[in-house]
């Protein structure tokens, strides 16, 4: 469900490994339609690791909800799980295949937190800054009339009804 598309979206969805790329996805086509094609490749690796996180270490269920807000100049993309227990950021080990998520989702936005969300379940949040001023997408150009060129006149030679040479030019007017 994506509600309020201007300004608001929420997608709400079991953190399993093919919703995640669905719900990237949707958070990629989402920054396209607000004209922050910038800011996808970010927001899309930070919802990517929030909801992997969901995924490995939420409890009782994965059911999770994914909502970004636009506000003037940030952009926040939380996550809302029903696992009361905050994430805890470890120093991971240099071979480890696994624990840098948070570090990753630190690094690439503006800022990141955590809170408890009622009686049972958290909210994992990241910001991100939009543009000084989102570029608006350009619109399609006009091609400029052009008159269309002609196919090359054939000469047929009487002798053998051969086509006499002929430049060859496009089909294709332009």
């Amino acid at each position: 469900m994506i509600s309020h598309p201007s300004r608001h979206c929420t997608v709400e969805l079991q953190a399993l490994p093919s919703r995640i790329g669905q719900v990237r996805r949707i958070v990629s086509a989402q920054l396209r339609y607000w004209h922050l094609d910038p800011l996808i490749d970010r927001a899309a690796l930070g919802v990517t690791e929030l909801l992997t996180n969901v995924h490995r270490h939420a409890q009782p269920d994965k059911t999770c909800t994914v909502e970004m807000e636009l506000v003037v100049d940030r952009l926040t993309v939380s996550v809302h799980d029903h696992d009361p227990r905050l994430p805890v950021v470890d120093d991971a080990e240099p071979l480890a295949t696994c624990g840098r998520g948070l570090a990753m989702v630190a690094a690439v936005s503006e800022s990141w937190g955590a809170r408890p969300d009622g009686e049972s379940g958290k909210v994992v949040w990241f910001t991100l800054p939009t543009p000084v001023s989102a570029p608006a997408r350009p619109l399609r150009r006009t091609v400029a009339e052009k008159p269309a060129h002609r196919f090359a006149e054939v000469e047929v030679t009487a002798d053998d009804l051969r086509p006499a040479h002929a430049p060859a030019r496009s089909a294709v007017a332009g």
